[in-house]
């Protein structure tokens, strides 16, 4: 068992600023599997799983309901091949401000790091690959496992309950820098931490009421995870 699991967010608390190449993969996989030119401009993407935004461009061009549904599996699936083909090799200078440094004290530390993202798993992953991150993360959940977050949170703690990392005494977190992931923490009965590393503004945060909220990861010392 584990002092503490950690569960990540990735756009806007791992990492920022990566490039257009996510949401044109994902628009790419539309118009391949559809026939339709679709934008994620004026979607309001951040803190959305990518089904949802996908799902989001489609009602647009004025698909919707079976339609989608039918159509939803193989976007996806195109989604993740197109962006493991155009995605940046190096995101190094993406990573933010504190978010390497804590992975590896808590590798250090022997406290499990996780993901927790709206992202879609090949995405997710390549993304780490690229910014020098994967080694610290050993398991997620992503977004074509389910339609929520708070969803996701509880297939991903599943997971470290089935790794014998979680007992009566672990200090379970999840770290994200947008509302959704504060309410995804909520949901399942785990601490929240809310960075200001993303696109929300600091009152919007702590409007949800995080346990912390801080304004990058530089801030949060590793103790206070599993004191």
């Amino acid at each position: 068992m584990a002092a503490a699991v950690v569960l990540f967010d990735i756009d806007g608390t791992l990492i920022r600023r990566a490039g257009p190449h996510h949401r044109e993969a994902l628009e790419e996989a539309v118009r391949r599997t559809v026939g339709l030119t679709v934008t994620t401009e004026g979607i309001p993407v951040q803190g959305m799983l990518d089904g949802d935004i996908v799902a989001a461009m489609l009602a647009r061009a004025g698909v919707t309901g079976p339609c989608v549904n039918r159509a939803m599996p193989r976007i996806l699936r195109d989604a993740q091949r197109i962006y493991r083909r155009t995605a940046p090799r190096d995101l190094h200078a993406s990573v933010c401000p504190g978010a390497r440094a804590l992975l590896r004290r808590l590798r250090r530390n022997g406290i499990p790091a996780g993901l927790v993202t709206g992202n879609l798993s090949a995405i997710a992953w390549r993304k780490m690959e690229s910014a020098g991150l994967r080694q610290y993360l050993r398991f997620g959940a992503f977004a074509e496992m389910g339609h929520t977050r708070a969803f996701l949170g509880g297939l991903a703690l599943a997971q470290a309950r089935r790794r014998g990392w979680i007992g009566p005494n672990t200090r379970i977190w999840l770290v994200g820098d947008h509302p959704n992931d504060i309410n995804a923490a909520r949901a399942n009965s785990v601490r929240s931490i809310a960075v200001q590393t993303g696109l929300s503004s600091r009152d919007e945060l702590a409007g949800h009421s995080p346990d912390l909220l801080l304004d990058d990861l530089r801030s949060l010392d590793c103790r206070t995870l599993f004191a």
